[in-house]
Formats: structure tokens, C-alpha cells, sequence
């Protein structure tokens, strides 16, 4: 079982990944949320390399890639993803799942690159932000640049990690750290990125088989607002399942099953 995390120049910026699991299997790459990284993923690692060679990496900003500033545009994670492919010379058609966000990044890469993408996995699909919620989004960002994330993370993880979901208090309180670690110029300005991204037009362009999962308790992407976006995905499937916001991490088992599942078949 081949394994290689490092550091590699893509696109212009730093990115961190690991390429690990069968070496001949085929490739699943795997995008995480806002304000998560690749160890947002390691449990579902057990399940999903029994079956598959996994990409994982560390978005723009996140984790320990470099750090952003400044404004950008979703096109630049699509060209980052596209790039970290090419560095690493995978060819062939890959199958992807991406959560949350990462689902929006993989959905847009998805349509942006069909020859590139067997098949897609995209749980609490994030295309665009909430205009009613806009103005709450912009004083969050500017004020995580003054005082960091820690003054954040609870009212934050309160509608993304609610408190059904914390019965694995080991996990959760894992994930709450690791969140607070996040750089905050980087975290305001990839959420400053949302305001203005709508890839909803983009959807119907997606070529591969799709699954569409929604999660009954996702406060952030409510089950049905998820699957009118299936709805625009030609062919997808929609599930409904006991889960949240980022399911691969509070409910990673579950995820893997799913996963499996689909990818599989």
C-alpha cells in the first residue's frame, strides 16, 4: 500500500496532499469544507482504501497550504484541483466526492473538466451563499480578521456541528481544535469568496453519474435546498441521510457506506 504526503508547487501556491491507499486501485480524490483539511477525511480512510487509491489535499488557505489573501474566485480552486492532477500526472478519469463546499468545488470541477471525472459524490452541495444572510457573513469575516477564530467557533459549530451529531465527544472536540487553528485572513477571505460565487448554472453541465446526498440534520444546507440543486444535475440521484453538515467527518462510517455504495456500482 503506496503512501506520500508532501508539499508540491501547483497553480501558482503551495499546496499540501497525500496520495495513499492501493497502489493499482482506482483513484478517488476527496475535497474537503470550509474551514476544514485533509485530516478532515481520516476516517474514512480505513473503509474507502480497502477499495481505492485516495487523493486528498489541503485547499488553498487551509490546513498547511499557503495562505491567501485578498479576493478570489471559485475558479481558482477548480484550477488548483486541475493542476494537482496534472503535477501528479494522474490521466485517467477520476471519481471524486467533495463535502459542503468541497462538494461545490468538485461539482464545478466536475462540469469544467468532464473527461476528467468518472463518476461524483457531492454531500451538502454548497453553490452559492444566502443573500439574507449576507450581511451577517461580511461582519463575521472582517471581524475573524480582528480577532481570530477562537471567538468564532462555538456559534459557528453550533449550526454546523449540531449537538445530536457531538455523541462522539472525541471527534467532535477533535474537529472543534482543528477549526480554530484555521489562518484567519485566509478563512475571511475564502468566505468572503462565497458572497459573490453561484455555480448553480453550472450543474446541468455534469456529464457523470452523480449521487446528491442531503443530511437531516444540516442546519447549513437544509435537505431541501439540496435537492432542488440535485434536480438540476441530468440523471443524479438524491439520498436523504441521518446526518450533518460535514458528514466524512461526524459521521464518517456512515459516509464510507454510502460511498461505497455508489462508487462501487
Amino acid at each position: 500500500m503506496g503512501f506520500d504526503m508532501q508539499w508540491i508547487e501547483v497553480n501558482g501556491l503551495t499546496l499540501r496532499y497525500e496520495l495513499s491507499g492501493l497502489d493499482n486501485a482506482p483513484l478517488l480524490v476527496l475535497v474537503h469544507e470550509l474551514g476544514g483539511t485533509l485530516e478532515s477525511w481520516e476516517e474514512t480512510l480505513p473503509g474507502l482504501q480497502q477499495y481505492f487509491r485516495t487523493l486528498r489535499y489541503d485547499q488553498r488557505g487551509f490546513g498547511r497550504s499557503e495562505k491567501v489573501s485578498g479576493s478570489m474566485v471559485i475558479e481558482d480552486h477548480i484550477a488548483d484541483l486541475a493542476a494537482l492532477l496534472d503535477a501528479l500526472e494522474i490521466i485517467r478519469p477520476v471519481d471524486i466526492a467533495g463535502s459542503a463546499l468541497g462538494a461545490g468545488i468538485a461539482a464545478a470541477f466536475s462540469a469544467h473538466h468532464p473527461q476528467r471525472v468518472r463518476r461524483l459524490l457531492a454531500q451538502s452541495l454548497v453553490t452559492r451563499s444566502n443573500p439574507d444572510t449576507r450581511e451577517h457573513m461580511i461582519s463575521r469575516a472582517h471581524e475573524i480578521e480582528r480577532s481570530g477564530m477562537r471567538p468564532q467557533v462555538d456559534a459557528s459549530l453550533a449550526r454546523s456541528y449540531p449537538e445530536i451529531l457531538r455523541t462522539n465527544r472525541e471527534r467532535f472536540l477533535s474537529y472543534r481544535q482543528r477549526w480554530i487553528t484555521n489562518d484567519p485572513q485566509s478563512f475571511s477571505a475564502i468566505s468572503l469568496m462565497l458572497l459573490d460565487m453561484n455555480t448553480d448554472e453550472l450543474l446541468s453541465q455534469i456529464k457523470c453519474p452523480t449521487l446528491v446526498l442531503g443530511c437531516e440534520h444540516d442546519l447549513m444546507r437544509p435537505p431541501d435546498t439540496v435537492r432542488a440543486l440535485a434536480e438540476k444535475i441530468l440523471g443524479s440521484r438524491y439520498q436523504l441521510v441521518q446526518s450533518g453538515h460535514f458528514m466524512h467527518a461526524q459521521t464518517p462510517e456512515l459516509f464510507v457506506e454510502h460511498a461505497l455504495e455508489f462508487f462501487r456500482n
